[in-house]
Formats: structure tokens, C-alpha cells, sequence
């Protein structure tokens, strides 16, 4: 890998990908949305010492001649450009087909008509609906529950085909819940932190009895380029999970001792999904990563999710970080 080109470089999980990156030497081109103000996301906060490796640019993958353009010169490219809000895509599923299926087009054609050596397309877990039998293996039927989930399958399928059809070296690639410094109040586990961080006595919440597979996001970084440099993985769809299953009033209670709150939890109806919406079950099998690749999560089990938790607190506990987060609004 000598140039890799990052799309969703801003974003919560692009942010630690491109640090990941820039840490191993490795010059990369950070395709940010294009913004008036210039701004590049979380990437802003860039250290100093990585920023030689880092070139920004700004743009928008719904453009696809842009694309092109600003993929020349890369061998390597990691598409995580997307949207992601689950409650936003029941509102407008009309832009998740749009930036989900069609932006991933124009990446694939571009590194197609370029010839690039890799291409890491970013999946999720939402794919599968809610687990008909754990762990989750990458043969698990899809049942997208959510316009976001169908968009993500049709983004998935179009970046299989053009492997199948035009021999593109391209890896579908499928993280689990991701969490970290940088996540959006949207998820579950930042909206928990910024409410007792802020000194509710009481947190909204929704469904409390789903479980997820929480990952840390320099887990999540490390499988990304373990993804990359493995031959084995062309052609495939690939996992990175924790392998640990944990509910969500679980995850509420611990993230209680590691912020030393008592609040009281309530529900938020808002909060739920529609019924036969919600993702009830998700826990990945790691199995195929680890033997495709040399990836293995550092932060797994119980004690690594506590490390992760402690870890995601004290950035959030910073005032300049948490200020940059509204406590009292429920994000979509």
C-alpha cells in the first residue's frame, strides 16, 4: 500500500482509519463532504506529527467524474462514505439510495476505469436483520429491517457484481457496532455518555433488551487495513466484531460504574424503532477474518469493552470535546 484514498475521511470511523494510516507511513489522500467553511470533520483534530502523510480534499461521492479525478495516483481505496442514521432513513430513504447505492457506483466505476490495486467497500451489520443463528457468519441470509439496511445491501451486491463481472479486486467489508472517541450522539452508547457526562439525574433511552457486538474503533481501524493487505480477502465479504454479545441495558449499566452515575433511566418512546424495525439480535463471528487475515481484536470480552468504555469516556470527559455535543436533543 502507497497511496490510499479514504472516502468518509471526516467521519467518526474515516477519522481513525486515516490516523491508522498516517501512523504506518502510509500517504493518504482524505476525501472529506465538500463545505463552505472548509471544514474537514474530525480529521480538524489531526495530530500535528501525521499531518505530512495526510493530503485533504473535499467533494462528494454522488459525483462521479469528481471521483475519478480525485482517486488518480492510488493503488489502495477505502470507501466509508455514507449515511448512516437509521430513524433519518425511515423520513428520506430517497438520499440513502442515492448516497449509499449510487455514490458507491461511482466509486466502483472510478476505481475500475482506473485500475486501482484494492478497493475496501464498508458494509454493516444492519444487513442481517436481526441474527437468525449466532454468531453471525458471513453466510447468514440478508434481511434489511430499515431503508438505511437495503440501501447498505444494494451497495454490498453492486460492488460483488462488479468483482464477478470485471474482476475488480474489491473486498466487502462488514464491521460490527463500532464505538470510540468521535462517535455522533446518534449511536446509543455516545447519547448514554453526553446525558451522564452533562449530570442528568435521568437518561432517555429506547429498547434496552436488544444486544449488540460493540468494537472498538482502533479495532476497527486495524481490520480495516488487515482487510487491505490480505490477497485472501478479494472476492469476499469479511467481518470485524468483538465476538462478545452484550445488551443494551447491560452496556447502560456498565457505562453507569465507569462514569460513577446513578441516573435513572427512562423510556423515550421517539427513541424506539417501528416494531418490526428493530434489530433485536447481532453478534459477529470473527472466524473467516482471522484466518483470511492477521487481524485479531485488541479490545475483546468483557474487560476489553470496559477498556474501550473508559477510554471513549475520558475523550468525552474533555470540556472541548463534550461541548461539541447536545445532551438535551435526540439526534437522528
Amino acid at each position: 500500500m502507497k497511496r490510499a484514498f479514504v472516502t468518509g475521511a471526516g467521519g467518526f470511523i474515516g477519522s481513525h482509519l486515516v490516523e491508522a494510516l498516517a501512523s504506518l507511513g502510509v500517504q493518504t489522500r482524505a476525501l472529506t463532504h465538500y463545505n463552505s467553511a472548509g471544514n474537514r470533520g474530525w480529521l480538524e483534530e489531526l495530530p500535528d506529527r501525521l499531518s505530512g502523510n495526510v493530503e485533504f480534499v473535499a467533494g462528494d461521492i454522488r459525483d462521479g467524474p469528481g471521483i475519478r479525478s480525485l482517486m488518480k495516483g492510488c493503488d489502495t481505496v477505502f470507501h466509508l462514505a455514507a449515511l448512516i442514521a437509521i430513524p433519518y432513513s425511515y423520513d428520506h430513504p430517497y438520499s440513502y439510495v442515492d448516497t449509499n447505492v449510487t455514490g458507491t457506483f461511482n466509486v466502483l466505476q472510478a476505481a475500475r476505469d482506473l485500475e486501482v490495486e484494492r478497493l475496501l467497500v464498508t458494509s454493516t451489520s444492519e444487513v442481517y436483520g436481526s441474527a437468525q443463528t449466532v454468531p453471525i457468519t458471513e453466510e447468514h441470509r440478508l434481511h434489511p429491517q430499515s431503508p438505511y439496511a437495503a440501501s447498505k445491501v444494494g451497495a454490498d451486491q453492486l460492488a460483488l457484481s462488479f468483482h464477478r463481472s470485471f474482476e475488480l479486486p474489491v473486498t466487502v467489508f462488514r464491521p460490527f457496532n463500532t464505538f470510540g472517541p468521535r462517535q455522533s450522539a446518534r449511536a446509543i452508547l455516545p447519547s448514554i455518555i453526553t446525558q451522564l457526562l452533562s449530570g442528568a439525574d435521568r437518561i432517555l433511552l429506547g429498547a434496552m433488551h436488544p444486544t449488540r457486538d460493540f468494537m472498538f474503533a482502533l479495532d476497527t481501524a486495524r481490520a480495516f487495513i488487515a482487510a487491505a493487505e490480505s490477497p485472501n480477502t478479494v472476492g469476499e465479504v469479511v467481518h470485524a466484531g468483538s465476538g462478545m454479545e452484550i445488551s443494551i441495558g447491560d452496556a447502560v449499566q456498565l457505562l453507569m460504574e465507569v462514569c460513577g452515575s446513578a441516573a435513572k433511566v427512562e423510556l423515550d418512546p421517539k427513541r424506539l424503532r417501528p416494531s418490526q424495525s428493530e434489530v433485536t439480535r447481532l453478534i459477529a463471528s470473527n472466524d473467516k477474518m482471522t484466518k483470511l487475515t492477521n487481524w485479531r481484536p485488541e479490545f475483546a470480552g468483557l474487560p476489553g469493552f470496559r477498556r474501550g468504555l473508559e477510554q471513549t469516556v475520558a475523550w468525552f470527559r474533555e470540556p472541548a470535546h463534550l461541548k461539541r455535543y447536545r445532551s438535551d436533543l435526540y439526534a437522528v
